[in-house]
């Protein structure tokens, strides 16, 4: 996106003059036919209370008036609006398109990222169009994307209709809103038609008869715009009456050679919003999907009186998890409800009572096909057909429908016409049918025509698949050539085979789901559901096999694992051919991935780590993954939250693999542990490259490898720039105090590292000395794990230094590190000063009774330490006596750890609690609950007890 201009402090701050009417009137004409802002900054809005809103200031005003009533008739009653959800009012702020978004079907989007949305910046819908600081001016291009189905239409209709009450968009005297579905209604058009379409009231003088100060142009759903707009070879047209192309039109308001001083907001799916260059972009807004809370909202909404049907139907949608995933999409999550809910309601009869519930895409669509044709005769005044009328209606909706369908999403076209209907034979008759209106719908344009566009995306795809699941019996040629010249083309796998290539060779993945659809049309179970109706008993189900085959066969060698074929995988899912997908799945449970390298092995790998409850939560691919096979799966990895690749072997050139992943502007992983591989410092310096620009990374584990001191500078370094990066783990690697200094100089720097574990690194005093100072000026980190290293008493003195200013850590492991009296005494002074740390790990050092003393006086003093752990030192029954009496009088200690080992036999009798010990005295080893993993994560209890050094 391209960056704002800023105002200088003196424009920031001050305020428009009034200036009169007829200066308000020159200012205004000036404003739209793009002369310059000089006459808009003299102009000064009147009050924007939606009183003074609503009432009419002189004969301008009136205009508005009527406006605002035009647009609240328009707009009806519906109950949705007026009262837009939490998410339609807070939406995503995004810096740029995904390459995700740019190339792949919504569907894949949604599944690729779990239905998971990555910003955590938001803005209010009442505060979209207002500069994002003080210095900042408003955006003038704004665009917001969604998928399909998420809601972008009914985000525009309730921020119109609170406009029009005056409840929203203070800021704007005038809003125009048009779709793309009106403008499609035009082969040309002119600036000026182009107000006066959606603003008639303006007059014979035009808008400069309204005392406007700010306008604000709604361009909704640029997906559905007929020609894509091509800002390169679009000639430049400044004259607000020259009647144009209509997708030049808008490429030149866009571009501000019209209307430069409007404000334009688009909304669109994110693949097209790809056409406008990002460097026109002011501000670039996204919808999110639903998360769980809001699913079973809308099933609640959807199902108000009854409840346990609610409930139900949650949990059929949550039982099958491709599906629900895709619930994050409102309208296909209604949709599922509806085909649930009605099924519920109408249970099927003995013959179909193993077909449900829906376990597939084109199961779930079969059903609401039956759906949609039992309410033919559910009218008023009608019986129900019988079944020989109801299957020559369903094979003529689908023949006239369904060619509509196909074609259109094979030119990219999703709003349809009367001419269009005309050229496919469509029967306007057949749309007033129940069973057309549930897939296709009819709106009203400005221009007095009708619009018909399928209720949503998917359903166009279904009655796509459909219709060339019956016209490849007849078909001679390639149904995909529209007439063109081809080879025939005979029997219906040829057919499928030509629609595997066209789905496989297609950038953009727009007929991903198609395929679906058409594989699932084989299924046996969509079969028995829609024989007599739309299929015909048994057919083309000698074809399933071959099918199979031919959809592994799209599955190609020495490639990545992309997009498409994972569709072949959800392809296999709709035609019941799973063994593939099953095999791998029980190789991940037992640990034998190792051996299934081939393509197909892989590609059902990388859909697995989509769609697997088990990879929801972490992707675990440990134990000699072969680095061909991860390589072929790093683009799929991009989207996975938690990654675990302990013990595979990977060396430095893996580690610039995955660098790159990382370093993507789509990376989504938040964790991922490379523990015990084979990473020196050239494969630390490559993820500390990709650290400088990744913001999604928390959690870093590279536990026992041999990054060396070079390989923490380089971390360090990238420390200094990362600001996402919480906890780190670099136990085990050999840092040395040249690498604990390189960690302290990040430390001085970094504000958002929380957890850090430099355990068993060989560190002394000279390295521990330097940590300590960092950490008299950090407040970040919370965790420090210094633990089986050599800092010995002077080590132990230049932390204590540190603890008596620090204002941060609350948890220090030193066990193991040659500890004795004499440092102990420093820690101890310290603790009778600091109010912060919760945690202090002692255990395996050279305390003795004289030390234990120390001990006592400080727990007598310190007031918020929680957790000790003394374990393995010789306190003696002199030094356990002592600090038994500190315990009583402690209020704050709940945990204390001690051996049994160096006491007598029973035990001092003081170590009993007493009325106010209320500790927890062990004399057992912590136990440790994850073996050979670090804690990772800010959010990790710093009272828990710790656990054991990893040998």
């Amino acid at each position: 996106m391209r960056k704002q201009e800023v105002h200088t402090g003196r424009e920031a701050g001050q305020g428009h003059g009034a200036g009169s009417p007829a200066e308000q009137v020159k200012a205004l004409v000036d404003l739209l036919a793009g002369k310059g802002s000089q006459g808009s900054q003299t102009l000064q809005p009147p009050d924007r209370t939606p009183e003074s809103l609503l009432r009419p200031h002189g004969n301008a005003d009136l205009r508005i008036q009527r406006h605002r009533e035009a647009l609240l008739n328009r707009m009806g009653s519906s109950p949705e609006l007026g009262s837009p959800s939490s998410r339609l009012t807070s939406l995503l702020l995004v810096e740029d398109l995904m390459d995700l978004q740019l190339r792949e079907h919504d569907f894949t989007q949604v599944e690729a990222t779990r239905g998971g949305w990555c910003s955590d910046r938001t803005i209010a819908l009442d505060r979209l169009f207002l500069p994002l600081s003080r210095v900042s001016i408003p955006p003038r291009i704004s665009i917001t994307i969604g998928v399909a189905g998420v809601g972008k239409t009914t985000l525009v209709r309730n921020f119109v209709y609170l406009w029009a009450r005056g409840q929203m968009g203070k800021d704007f005297s005038l809003v125009l809103p048009l779709t793309f579905r009106d403008l499609n209604t035009h082969e040309k058009l002119s600036a000026d038609r182009l107000v006066r379409s959606v603003f008639p009231h303006a007059g014979e003088t035009g808008l400069a008869s309204a005392t406007l100060t700010k306008v604000l142009l709604v361009l909704d759903g640029l997906d559905e715009c007929k020609t894509p707009l091509d800002f390169s070879n679009t000639m430049a047209c400044r004259d607000p009456k020259k009647e144009i192309q209509v997708d030049h039109l808008i490429t030149n308001i866009i571009r501000g050679n019209l209307f430069p001083g409007v404000s334009v907001w688009v909304t669109s799916r994110p693949s097209a919003a790809g056409q406008i260059p990002g460097g026109l972009v002011d501000r670039m807004t996204e919808i999110r999907g639903f998360n769980e809370e809001e699913i079973k909202m809308c099933l609640g909404q959807m199902f108000p009186e009854d409840q346990v049907l609610s409930g139900w139907v949650l949990s059929q949608m949550q039982a099958d998890r491709p599906l629900y995933l895709m619930c994050a999409v409102p309208a296909f999550c209604q949709l599922v409800g509806s085909v649930l809910g009605h099924l519920h309601r109408n249970r099927p009869g003995l013959q179909d009572a193993e077909l449900w519930p829906p376990r597939t895409l084109c199961e779930l669509y079969s059903w609401y096909f039956r759906m949609a044709l039992s309410r033919e005769g559910q009218e008023k005044g009608k019986v129900s057909p019988r079944i020989e009328q109801l299957a020559h209606g369903c094979r003529k909706m689908v023949g006239t429908l369904g060619r509509l369908a196909f074609h259109g999403l094979v030119r990219k076209k999703y709003v349809f016409y009367e001419p269009d209907l005309k050229v496919f034979g469509v029967d306007l008759a057949l749309l007033q049918t129940a069973p057309c209106s549930c897939f296709l719908q009819r709106e009203e344009t400005l221009a007095s025509s009708a619009a018909y566009y399928f209720t949503h995306l998917s359903l166009q795809e279904f009655v796509a698949a459909a219709y060339y699941y019956s016209a490849s019996k007849r078909a001679i040629f390639d149904l995909f050539t529209e007439g063109g010249m081809c080879w025939p083309q005979l029997g219906f796998l040829t057919h499928f085979r030509s629609a595997a290539q066209r789905a496989m060779q297609a950038e953009d993945g727009r007929l991903d789901v198609f395929l679906r659809f058409l594989s699932g049309l084989l299924s046996p179970r969509v079969n028995a559901l829609l024989a007599g109706s739309l299929l015909t008993q048994g057919e083309h189900q000698g074809y399933r096999a071959q099918v199979a085959e031919l959809l592994k066969g799209c599955l190609r060698p020495n490639t990545v694992v992309c997009a498409r074929a994972i569709n072949v995988l959800h392809c296999l899912r709709e035609l019941q051919h799973t063994e593939l997908a099953h095999s791998v799945e029980e190789a991940m449970a037992s640990g034998g991935l190792a051996g299934l390298t081939s393509p197909q092995h892989r590609a059902a790998l990388a859909y697995l780590l989509q769609v697997s409850d088990v990879c929801t939560q972490e992707a675990n691919l440990p134990l000699y993954l072969s680095q061909g096979v991860l390589q072929s799966l790093l683009p799929q990895l991009l989207y996975c939250r938690s990654l675990r690749l302990d013990t595979n072997q990977f060396q430095d050139p893996m580690m610039e693999l995955l660098g790159s992943v990382l370093s993507g502007k789509d990376c989504r992983i938040q964790r991922i542990s490379l523990a015990e591989n084979q990473i020196s410092n050239k494969g630390a310096k490559a993820l500390a490259r990709s650290l400088l620009v990744n913001r999604s990374l928390t959690t870093l584990d590279l536990r026992s490898n041999s990054i060396g001191p070079q390989g923490a500078k380089a971390l360090a370094d990238a420390l200094k720039i990362n600001r996402t990066l919480a906890s780190l783990c670099l136990q085990s690697n050999r840092i040395r105090d040249d690498g604990a200094r390189s960690m302290a100089e990040a430390l001085a720097a970094n504000r958002t590292l929380s957890v850090l574990h430099l355990q068993k690194n060989s560190i002394g005093p000279v390295g521990t000395q330097q940590m300590a100072d960092a950490l008299k000026q950090n407040r970040s980190l919370k965790e420090l794990m210094f633990s089986s290293n050599s800092i010995g008493d002077g080590g132990a003195k230049a932390l204590a230094e540190t603890l008596k200013v620090n204002q941060g850590l609350k948890s220090l492991d030193l066990q193991s590190n040659s500890i004795s009296d004499l440092g102990v005494a420093a820690l101890m002074e310290a603790l009778c000063t600091n109010q912060m740390l919760l945690s202090l790990n002692l255990r395996e050092n050279s305390i003795s009774p004289e030390g234990a003393q120390d001990l006592a006086r400080a727990l007598r003093t310190n007031s918020t330490l929680k957790s000790l752990d003394l374990t393995a030192n010789l306190l003696h029954d002199q030094g356990a006596q002592a600090i038994a009496v500190a315990v009583r009088e402690n209020c704050a200690l709940t945990s204390l750890q001690r051996s049994p080992f160096f006491l007598e036999p029973l035990g001092p009798p003081g170590l009993c609690p007493g009325p106010r010990n209320h500790v927890c005295v062990s004399a057992q080893p912590a136990v440790e609950l994850y073996p050979g993993r670090c804690r990772q994560g800010p959010g990790t209890s710093t009272t828990a007890q710790h656990e054991p050094d990893q040998p």
